[in-house]
């Protein structure tokens, strides 16, 4: 069940697309929506040589309330729109150097059902392009990143899940249960099915997904690694997806995040909202 939502709302970028995917959402599942929202504060604060320790602080804390009022701002649009739909709701203003509110907003998912984010969008240098993959790697549960070009509510109605017998493709799996069992149709993109023992077939993923009632098709795709991620997204636009299930690959190095690549291209170019669990 989804009953206790938490969405990122960038305090830096537009963010209509996950706000309204996000109440809409809250609204189908009958499910509380807590939003947080960070205004990111910068160390690098021009200063006088001859700054006393009282200027330096003063300085600091206009750069401080500047930062929390780009939170409050990006609030402001949630509380409207999440009055409007009638949902039960809670919302959080953060202002906090980039570190800090990352392990605070992780701290704040993993003790929800689902997260969701909005697309990291090249064209904006900003921390926001940087939260969600952090969620994705340490809130212990699925993340929904929803493209930064989506317009409306979101509905799952037909969903597409990419399957290759992992433990992560599994896990995906597992998390969208609670999209699964409203679903009108699935289709399983299988890939590279070789690979994967008979027990873990898409087949037997066929079956396992018909007890949700939902009608099943299998799309089977051999592809290079280079290929997988556009082969996916070229499914869903063949068969109208609304949203794609999918593992979240990659690892940390030297508290590095290393994106996979198929999962690094799926963020990049995502056009349908699409559920990774990491």
């Amino acid at each position: 069940m989804l009953k206790n939502l938490l969405v990122h709302i960038p305090s830096e970028r537009p963010i209509r697309p996950v706000v309204d995917a996000a109440i809409s959402l809250a609204v189908s599942h009958a499910a509380r929506l807590r939003a947080i929202s960070v205004g990111y504060e910068t160390t690098n604060v021009a200063l006088p040589i001859d700054a006393g320790g009282a200027a330096a602080a003063a300085v600091f804390e206009i750069e401080r309330e500047r930062a929390l009022a780009r939170a409050n701002a990006a609030l402001s649009i949630f509380e409207i729109e999440a009055r409007n739909a009638g949902i039960a709701y809670d919302f959080q203003a953060m202002a906090s150097v980039p570190a800090d509110a990352a392990a605070s907003v992780i701290a704040s998912a993993r003790l929800h059902d689902l997260t969701i984010v909005q697309q990291p969008e090249p064209e904006h240098q900003t921390f926001d392009n940087v939260m969600p993959q952090e969620m994705l790697f340490e809130s212990g549960g699925p993340v929904l990143f929803v493209p930064y070009v989506h317009k409306g509510p979101l509905e799952a109605n037909r969903i597409g899940i990419a399957w290759d017998g992992s433990r992560l493709a599994a896990r995906a799996l597992r998390d969208a249960e609670p999209f699964l069992a409203r679903a009108q149709t699935i289709t399983i993109i299988s890939i590279n099915e070789i690979r994967a023992p008979a027990e873990a077939s898409a087949k037997a993923v066929s079956a396992h997904l018909a007890r949700y009632g939902a009608t099943v098709r299998i799309q089977q795709m051999e592809a290079d690694r280079a290929d997988i991620q556009p082969s996916i997204l070229s499914i869903a636009a063949d068969d109208g997806l609304d949203l794609i299930v999918m593992g979240g690959y990659g690892h940390s190095r030297l508290q590095e995040r290393i994106l996979g690549g198929v999962t690094r291209g799926m963020i990049q170019s995502m056009t349908v909202p699409t559920l990774m669990s990491h």
